[in-house]
């Protein structure tokens, strides 16, 4: 085991957070190395719903053209339904993910981009393939052994990793800086760092993959959708299968079917053949439909959440530090988001334009977030229990006469056909969680200035009553750059603000009056080797505001500012100029921004 390879990057896992991770790291021109445990890619398409707020870390490195053209969106996921069967009679449906017609403009609003269905069977290869263009090295079939901190040559502390080479069982070591344990669910970098999680239920409900090739082109001109809850309470069904979320996979042929299991059966151990999946399937689709069992894979559902993500330049993301239901669909979009915070503050601190202290705000902002997408799986998952009961599938043996009942003039009909539409209005959110997608907030530390603030955040009354349905744009410290149409004052091809910012830099938006911004972002900008572009926003300025929309919500008057860091997080914001001087405060913003601690209000 003399073999040493070194490298300054060493990112543990190829999934959506550790081949994301490598894309960010590479714009910022940054090489290294990934090893993955898998033989390849994922040969189950997993996750699949690709948010908003995912698409848009991608489109700043270029990626949305791709994501779009491979993926399926629109009408593809138009609907969620409940049925029968995927031929028979339906029982409701809601609109989802920006399709409904009385919440569109919210989506629109948002973001410039689109919910789309993306396999990740689809996603990891463009994620691979992209980083491996741009200068990281990727070795499958290679297992992490166990890592240890040493004394480099130079006195700085290394990370030495013992990997093993599955095909020739050969052993060797790779020297790196930074180790990032993106290794999802038994992340070995977890267990070895000892960082603490937090873990909520037995972890003994299982649930059941079945991936099947199909032709269900002739159901779908009408049942329009990428989800659809079959549920059968008419029919004695098996307990590995009392009934099932039929996923597209690829329209129209080939589907997931979700088992979902009795509460005691566990699939882990069971013995079940695939004509006794095939068969169940069969019945599931409703017709005489061929259909072919593709896959099987058992899997827990988890509840469980790190309490920090990183120790040293050990730096863990994705499922390895927050694991969750599919609910919501909010896996892999929370592993992109947590890969593009870290990634500049990587880069920054690597290139020493700002202090190690900076990748501390990595973990106090992801960890809050984390911990927020599993409380809200968990809870969307519990929300679907009154509808599973108004449909008489709890609790079990309830459903026989459940039908008959929904369509009965009788009191008991009425009071069962009123928590059914309640059912569906409780589960409405979780196809249509704009606020919990695009509302995530870093909520304080040294990665945002809040001094110039003269009130604590206060969302809307809107968002305070529904924060899971509802996102309101903002410009408060913390929040996401919102999103606005801006053009020239001879119309061209709009630009959204998001596309001025991101690419690496901080950006600064200004507007009438704010000509001192200018002078001072060039000026701070020399001096402490960090690019700040610069934007006047405003009747005959570098950008026209056409529909009035950032004059609305940019927080600050026309001669203010608002700063945005290299992850479109607004990172401070100035009311006017200030009587000291725009270069004076700027300057001081900036380092207290980047980790240096020579600065104080």
């Amino acid at each position: 085991m003399s073999d040493i390879a070194e490298t300054q990057f060493l990112i543990v896992g190829a999934g959506p957070a550790g081949a994301s991770l490598a894309c960010f790291l590479s714009t910022h021109g940054l090489k290294g190395i990934i090893i993955s445990a898998s033989h390849g890619t994922a040969n189950t398409p997993r996750a699949h719903i690709i948010n908003q707020a995912a698409i848009e870390c991608l489109r700043d490195i270029g990626l949305e053209p791709e994501v779009m053209k491979l993926g399926n969106g629109g009408d593809y996921m138009k609907h969620v339904r409940w049925c029968n069967s995927m031929a028979g009679e339906e029982f409701a449906r809601v609109f989802a993910f920006g399709n409904d017609p009385t919440r569109k403009g919210d989506y629109e609003a948002a973001s410039p981009c689109h919910h789309v269905d993306l396999p990740q069977t689809l996603m990891e290869p463009l994620l691979v393939r992209y980083a491996t263009a741009n200068g990281f090295k990727v070795r499958f079939d290679t297992t992490l052994l166990s890592f240890a901190e040493v004394e480099g040559e130079t006195g700085r502390a290394k990370i030495v990793a013992t990997v093993r080479d599955n095909i020739s069982k050969n052993e060797y070591q790779i020297q790196t800086k930074y180790l990032f344990g993106a290794d999802g669910a038994r992340s070995t970098v977890v267990k070895q760092l000892g960082l603490p999680l937090t873990v909520r239920g037995d972890g003994s409900q299982t649930m059941i993959n079945v991936l099947v090739k199909a032709d269900l082109s002739h159901l779908m001109e009408n049942r329009e959708g990428n989800l659809h809850w079959v549920m059968q309470p008419d029919r004695v069904a098996p307990d590995f299968g009392i009934m099932a979320l039929v996923r597209m996979v690829k329209p129209w042929t080939e589907w997931m079917f979700l088992l979902v299991p009795a509460p005691t059966f566990d699939a882990r151990t069971a013995e079940i053949s695939n004509d006794d999946y095939l068969k169940r399937v069969k019945e599931l689709i409703g017709d005489d439909t061929p259909a072919e069992v593709l896959h099987v894979a058992p899997w827990v559902i988890n509840d469980i959440s790190a309490e920090s993500y990183s120790k040293g330049n050990v730096f863990c993301l994705g499922d390895a530090v927050h694991r969750h239901p599919p609910t919501r669909g909010l896996g892999s979009n929370t592993c992109i988001q947590d890969a593009y915070n870290l990634a500049w503050k990587i880069a920054y601190v690597e290139k020493g334009l700002a202090a190690p202290a900076l990748l501390d705000t990595f973990s106090a902002e992801r960890q809050s977030v984390g911990q927020h997408v599993v409380s809200s799986a968990i809870d969307g998952t519990y929300d679907n229990f009154p509808l599973f009961e108004a449909l008489g599938m709890l609790p079990p043996g309830a459903g026989p006469a459940t039908l008959a009942e929904l369509s009965s003039s009788t009191p008991e009909g009425q009071e069962r056909r009123r928590r059914l539409q309640a059912g569906v209005s409780m589960v409405y959110p979780e196809f249509n969680s704009l606020g919990v997608e695009m509302g995530q907030r870093v909520a304080g530390g040294s990665g945002i200035y809040l001094a110039d603030e003269d009130k604590p955040f206060k969302p809307s009354y809107k968002v305070a009553k529904d924060p899971k349905l509802y996102y309101d744009r903002s410009t408060y410290p913390g929040s996401r750059l919102p999103h606005v149409w801006l053009n020239s004052a001879v119309p061209q091809k709009p630009v959204s603000t998001i596309d001025l910012a991101g690419k690496g830099a901080f950006a600064l938006f200004t507007g009438l009056g704010g000509g001192a911004w200018k002078e001072a972002a060039q000026t701070v900008a020399k001096a402490i080797g960090v690019t700040i572009n610069v934007y006047s926003i405003g009747f005959h300025q570098d950008w026209e505001d056409p529909y009035f929309a950032w004059g609305g919500i940019r927080g600050v008057d026309e001669s203010g500012a608002v700063l945005v860091r290299p992850d479109r997080v607004v990172a401070w914001r100035s009311k006017t100029v200030p009587d000291k001087g725009a270069d004076e405060r700027l300057f001081g913003v900036m380092r207290a921004i980047l980790g240096f601690a020579d600065f104080e209000s």
